[in-house]
């Protein structure tokens, strides 16, 4: 599979089988995390992995929602605002962008591998915070399930809404 179709292949599943990821997809969808571009590769990221049923138990309380706990597994992908590049001329902080580029690679590696992921963005972040002992400087951004698609051929199936080209590419100029 080429990358433009694992891309047009990729989208949130939210429903999940209880089988397992295997530990070697599961590293193969870190090493793409590790190697994702960064704001001058500083990778102000930390990827938590939630496997235990005890820390499962604690991610599905952040995020109340029948499908979210469906899945096997969930990474907390996390920005240190310590370590992110600030641009000079408006301090504009990278973090998020920086976490968002690993965070797809994360879930485009998913999609190769045949397993399934959702961006979770709308979160309880306090609740986030103190049950995995995250630090005043490390933010959550995102909550990603992982998982096998209980309907793998779902992606497929629901044509992705997206605006032509010509709506948002603008040549040489506003």
């Amino acid at each position: 599979m080429n990358l433009l179709d694992v891309i047009k292949k990729r989208c949130s599943i939210r429903q999940y089988t209880s089988t397992p990821v295997e530990p070697e997809k599961l590293n193969y969808l870190l090493e793409a995390v590790r190697m994702a571009p960064s704001a001058v590769n500083f990778q102000p990221w930390y990827f938590i992995v939630i496997r235990e049923p005890e820390g499962c138990t604690r991610i599905r309380e952040c995020y109340e929602r029948e499908w979210f706990a469906t899945a096997p597994m969930y990474i907390i992908a996390c920005a240190d605002l310590n370590q992110s590049w600030k641009r000079a001329s408006d301090n504009k902080d990278h973090a998020d962008i920086d976490v968002a580029i690993a965070t797809e690679h994360l879930c485009l590696a998913a999609t190769e591998q045949g397993l399934g992921t959702c961006w979770v963005c709308n979160f309880n972040v306090p609740k986030c915070k103190a049950y995995f002992n995250l630090p005043e400087n490390i933010e959550p951004i995102a909550l990603i399930p992982v998982g096998y698609p209980a309907r793998p051929s779902l992606c497929e199936e629901a044509p992705k809404k997206r605006k032509p080209l010509q709506e948002i590419v603008k040549w040489e100029t506003f």
